[in-house]
């Protein structure tokens, strides 16, 4: 795998960054529905840990050991999991819809996974 890892030259080429970034888009996306007095509750959590992700990834990117990486790339996974503990909330009082929830949900397992392959990959 290091071979592959050494022709990659920026996070943003990593497939966990893009499925990670993409959740952030639609995160933004539909957290503009929601109440304006949810601006700094639920809504601004939300999206920090949904930017969190990919900031994590991105500077994981840049460490140079292996373990400061895998680091990184564990605070992206803990944070995907505390997205997707705040999604549950945001369903469960009604500021999204089951559809909506399942897509993001979704999408952040995904995210999820592919953030272990990547953890996997360097051990």
């Amino acid at each position: 795998m290091q071979q592959v890892a050494s022709t990659i030259k920026s996070f943003t080429s990593l497939k966990a960054w893009q499925e990670s970034h993409r959740l952030v888009l639609n995160i933004y996306k539909t957290t503009k529905q929601f109440p304006s007095e949810e601006l700094f509750g639920l809504t601004s959590q939300i999206r920090r840990a949904a930017v969190s992700i990919t900031s994590n990834i991105a500077e994981g990117f840049n460490r140079r050991s292996p373990k400061d990486k895998i680091r990184f790339y564990d605070m992206a996974q803990a944070s995907a999991a505390e997205l997707q503990n705040q999604l549950l909330i945001a369903r469960d009082v009604g500021y999204i819809s089951d559809a909506d929830f399942l897509s993001l949900a979704n999408n952040s397992v995904t995210a999820h996974k592919i953030i272990g392959g990547l953890i996997r990959s360097i051990k």
